[in-house]
């Protein structure tokens, strides 16, 4: 990868056009989890989206495997995709740009009382 598509983000384009294919294949149930997942794990990205890459990446093979073993999207996921992702990018420490803003907020906060 060169400096240019690092820069310009055409990188992760074709990782998520990479992504975006390999869902493609999948049955249409798990294709409607993919969309709602991959809408859910944005909200969790730094400011240039990269720390959600590999995330995707583990997501889309979660998936693949579960077609392979014939379960449901219910039985991979459950009810509550939001839930999943928040869980998801909570356990691998996926910061979004709220969590970091929030905890540089309280650092202010905190040195400006004297603590």
């Amino acid at each position: 990868m060169n400096l240019w598509d690092k820069v310009t983000g055409n990188d992760m384009t074709k990782e998520l056009k990479a992504f975006n294919s390999r869902a493609k294949k999948l049955p249409v149930d798990y294709q409607a989890a993919w969309e709602k997942i991959s809408l859910n794990l944005w909200t969790h990205s730094n400011f240039t989206g990269r720390n959600l890459m590999p995330i995707f990446d583990g997501v889309i093979a979660l998936l693949e495997e579960a077609v392979a073993d014939g379960l449901s999207v219910q039985e991979v996921l459950g009810d509550d995709i939001k839930g999943f992702c928040s869980a998801l990018a909570s356990e691998e420490g996926a910061k979004s740009y709220r969590d970091k803003w929030r905890e540089e907020l309280n650092n202010n906060i905190a040195k400006k009382l004297g603590k």
